[in-house]
């Protein structure tokens, strides 16, 4: 049995996205900070009839996810596909954001490159598996507001490219999906919708043409994150 182990999980989006590897016959290893919500997520997918196991840790501590995916991995075996789900949501303008930016780097660039060294090395020597990061708009354009979570999603996007670029030759899959719209129940941008994005760019016999995907549906909102449209005048939006 193929494992998958989702980093950061939380509800909507990682709860559809484990649903879906869980039907699609793997085994599903969630972590997070919050054991009330693992447990409540492990055992929504055990119900599912997934077979799920969950270990709590703080993404932002150096140490202690590293662990808990070595604990997860060494219970489940070698993960297939790993998901980093993560996102820290603070306002914050580009003159103004210093101490925010060097927060969010934590949760949101240097815990996932921390979760890539934790599983890389084994896909390597089995030459097979997908690296998937939950990327948004913002990385591709940027309002003033969100500047701290546009240059943390820049980077994990940089991220995502460099391991697409260096493991691809090696069978490992890298990409990131930019979702470029807060995950709702109904609608585009719905969880299940978007989870079988997810299964699609992890199992599909192709997937190494798609190091990015951009998740913006026709007739969504491409500013959301600048409701009162003040950068409309020179916002040049995602089309891909």
């Amino acid at each position: 049995m193929k494992n998958c182990l989702i980093v950061r999980a939380g509800e909507g989006g990682s709860r559809a996205i484990a649903r879906r590897f869980g039907s699609g016959g793997f085994r599903v290893g969630v972590i997070s900070r919050s054991c009330s919500n693992l447990k409540s997520l492990a055992n929504d997918l055990i119900g599912a009839g997934v077979e799920a196991c969950w270990e709590t840790a703080d993404a932002s501590d150096a140490t202690e996810l590293p662990n808990a995916i070595t604990l997860r991995t060494h219970q489940m075996g070698a993960c297939d596909v790993l998901l980093d789900n993560a996102v820290v949501l603070r306002l914050g303008h580009p003159r103004s954001a210093t101490a925010k930016i060097t927060a969010n780097f934590e949760i949101n660039v240097f815990s996932a490159h921390r979760a890539v060294a934790s599983v890389a090395p084994a896909m390597s020597e089995r030459g097979q598996g997908a690296i998937l990061f939950t990327g948004g708009g913002l990385a591709l354009e940027p309002f003033p507001e969100w500047t701290s979570l546009a240059l943390g999603k820049a980077a994990l996007r940089s991220l995502a490219v460099s391991l697409f670029n260096e493991l691809s030759l090696k069978g490992i899959h890298g990409a990131v999906l930019a979702i470029c719209d807060i995950v709702i129940e109904v609608g585009p941008f719905d969880p299940d919708v978007i989870a079988k994005d997810y299964w699609r760019v992890a199992t599909d016999p192709n997937r190494l043409t798609n190091r990015q995907v951009v998740f913006q549906p026709d007739g969504t909102d491409p500013f959301c994150n600048d409701p009162e449209r003040v950068q409309a005048a020179v916002s040049r939006l995602p089309t891909e």
